[in-house]
């Protein structure tokens, strides 16, 4: 904290600078986080700058609509962040108006001197009579290149309910590594993942440093359930990074080889397999290349993708990507198919999925393999014997379609496609 700055301005200012850095700079919050300007910040300041930052993206257009009335005109664009971080802070998380103004208008004089004035008035004026605005207004509408398409796949109000889903703040979901993990108090899900409503840091939680279990997302979970390996059967989970599903696989007691083309995600997986005690053979390769010694007797591959289906939680997202980065991603997954398909041994079995929304990374993707390789068929058996399996996450035939506005009682989930096959 610079000398004569005020106590609670440190980490609005770095809120404030991961908002522009995804508003303007077009860049994920997982890229600006590793900047050093971030990084080297103390853990309390990162911790509640992110909170903060998220949080403002979830409900950017709420804040929005509040302040509405009380602007002449759109303000320039560190402004408007600045704005929304506060209306955020004043109407959605309750803090004291007192502060928050005063720290606001601290960070208006650094951003643009002259709009500090316009800053203490708007907000004063927030204070006063933006709650009804804030009330009446819908969830933060998608932008259109993502909007359109999930609209025509699965229809708007589907699409506002998705909305609704991302306006939350998502739960803590956990992996255990065993039935006899030491586990923190929580919703133990049909599916076996633990969810935990409010969990402070994480790693002061029970069974943390023992390796008892790992942060993973309810629907991130399913595929390497979905495909039950066995105790020593040889696993392939292609694009591992950072982990999750790598951990699954070799609780299972099932000889696995985690491959991943990014040094930086690999880092992470070695990290958790050396807290949770489990081993994989971990390959840094560029899945597309790679030539193993012999083929696998099952294959995970979670696809590169534009990860739609994870906004809840990653809410920067729909602001820091559009439609043209991300087409080029459909050719990708279906060479990754052709290669994991190589790499099966005949009578294996395969898992394909995708943290997208899309039909494109999904549905179509599965049609289009099927096609392409006449070994291949569907595996419905494995879906049916999934343990929490709903009817309405069916999506075809041995596939499964998980939205983020399922499970409303319970959190939501992530959105998913998981397709089973086998190779004749």
């Amino acid at each position: 904290m610079g000398e004569g700055q005020p106590s609670g301005t440190a980490p609005r200012q770095l809120a404030l600078d991961l908002l522009q850095g995804v508003w303007e700079e077009k860049m994920l919050l997982a890229e600006l986080e590793q900047h050093p300007h971030f990084a080297e910040k103390p853990a309390e300041i990162r911790a509640r700058a992110a909170r903060l930052a998220r949080t403002t993206l979830r409900l950017a257009g709420r804040a929005d609509a509040a302040m509405k009335p009380f602007l002449q005109r759109p303000p320039r664009p560190g402004i408007q962040a600045l704005l929304r971080l506060a209306v955020v802070e004043l109407l959605a998380e309750g803090e004291a108006p007192h502060g928050v103004v005063n720290a606001a208008v601290t960070l208006a004089k650094r951003e643009h001197a002259k709009a500090a004035p316009m800053v203490n008035a708007v907000l004063r004026r927030v204070v006063e009579g933006g709650q009804e605005g804030w009330d009446k207004t819908q969830p933060q509408r998608l932008p259109n290149w993502l909007r359109g398409r999930l609209g025509a796949t699965y229809g708007n109000a589907r699409v506002s309910r998705m909305e609704a889903a991302f306006e939350a703040t998502p739960p803590l979901d956990l992996t255990p590594k065993s039935e006899n993990a030491t586990l923190p108090e929580g919703e133990m899900l049909p599916t076996g993942t633990l969810r935990l409503a409010r969990a402070g840091q994480v790693s002061a939680l029970p069974g943390f440093e023992t390796g008892d279990w790992w942060v993973q997302d309810a629907a991130a979970a399913l595929p390497a359930r979905l495909l039950a390996p066995k105790p020593g059967e040889r696993v392939l989970d292609l694009c591992a990074a950072p982990g999750g599903k790598t951990l699954q696989l070799a609780a299972s007691g099932a000889e696995v080889t985690a491959l991943d083309i990014s040094e930086a995600r690999l880092e992470r997986l070695h990290e958790n397999l050396a807290r949770t005690g489990l081993t994989a053979n971990v390959v840094e390769a560029d899945a597309l290349e790679w030539e193993p010694e012999a083929p696998f007797d099952a294959i995970l591959l979670d696809a590169p993708c534009s990860a739609t289906g994870t906004i809840r939680r990653h809410p920067d997202l729909p602001f820091a990507k559009d439609g043209a980065r991300i087409k080029p991603l459909f050719a990708l997954q279906a060479q990754m198919i052709d290669r994991a398909v190589a790499l099966l041994a005949a009578g294996g079995r395969m898992v394909f999925c995708t943290c997208s929304l899309l039909p494109e990374e999904g549905e179509k993707q599965l049609e289009a393999m099927l096609e392409r390789h006449p070994a291949l068929s569907p595996d419905q058996a494995a879906i049916d014997a999934l343990a929490g399996f709903e009817p309405d996450w069916q999506a075809a035939l041995g596939a499964l379609r998980t939205t983020p506005e399922m499970w409303p009682e319970r959190g939501g989930l992530d959105g998913f496609f998981i397709a089973a096959l086998r190779k004749a």
